[in-house]
């Protein structure tokens, strides 16, 4: 049976992200994120049209972690033969993470406000144009007022390149995110999109067919834990 409206869009969806106050890391690693800070990527069978042409859910893990000094991002795909490519040129065809943050979560409003932001998450790949790793700031379409964009050597990332797949972790520093204060407001609107060539894209709720990429409305909700027992 069809449906004319994904299953995905009458929900809402809150995520903990744990607190850890040694990010980045000093060593090898930049977040070295155990499974306590994955977040969970809703199911396909609820998910409908979202997931049809992306990979399993279990292909793709998600984690987080923040601090008062930034957010950490990682993501690890698997199931690839392939290493990921990019093109600096074309960032939003680039394989990688695509995220969208509003640091004050106004669920109500359909135009961006300068607290939001959208950062390209590029894996690099053998295009000459972005060998390596990047995080690229984007304007938002349609948005009433920019949130002050970042140079990429604002950002730090680095991919782990396994045989059938590939970590990406990222640190966005709390300077490269406008408005983020915890003690202010301790939840983060939060919508991502990961891009593969090889398996097929996927959205963390709804597709392409909404416009989320604009409207922060459809994002969903990351609570970031306070909870001070956590500290790593």
């Amino acid at each position: 049976m069809s449906t004319v409206i994904p299953p995905a869009f009458a929900f809402h969806f809150a995520l903990p992200v744990q607190r850890h106050d040694r990010l980045p890391l000093a060593g090898k690693r930049l977040l070295d994120l155990s499974s306590d800070y994955s977040i969970p990527w809703p199911d396909a069978s609820l998910l409908g049209s979202a997931q049809v042409a992306g990979p399993p859910t279990a292909n793709v893990d998600l984690r987080m972690a923040w601090s008062e000094r930034g957010l950490g991002i990682s993501v690890t795909v698997k199931g690839k033969s392939n290493e990921p490519t990019a093109n600096l040129y074309e960032p939003l065809a680039s394989e990688g993470l695509q995220v969208w943050i509003d640091t004050r979560n106004t669920q109500t409003i359909h135009r961006a406000s300068r607290f939001c932001h959208h950062f390209c998450l590029i894996a690099g790949g053998t295009h000459e144009t972005a060998p390596e790793p990047c995080v690229l700031q984007l304007p938002i379409a349609r948005a009433s007022e920019d949130a002050k964009q970042q140079s990429p050597s604002a950002f730090r990332i680095e991919r782990l390149q396994h045989a059938d797949g590939y970590t990406l972790e990222a640190w966005l520093p709390a300077a490269t995110l406008t408005g983020f204060d915890v003690e202010t407001c301790s939840q983060l609107g939060f919508m991502c999109w990961l891009v593969d060539r090889e398996l097929g894209n996927v959205s963390l709720t709804v597709g392409s067919e909404f416009p989320f990429a604009s409207d922060p409305s459809l994002w969903q909700t990351l609570d970031l834990v306070t909870d001070k027992s956590r500290l790593q």
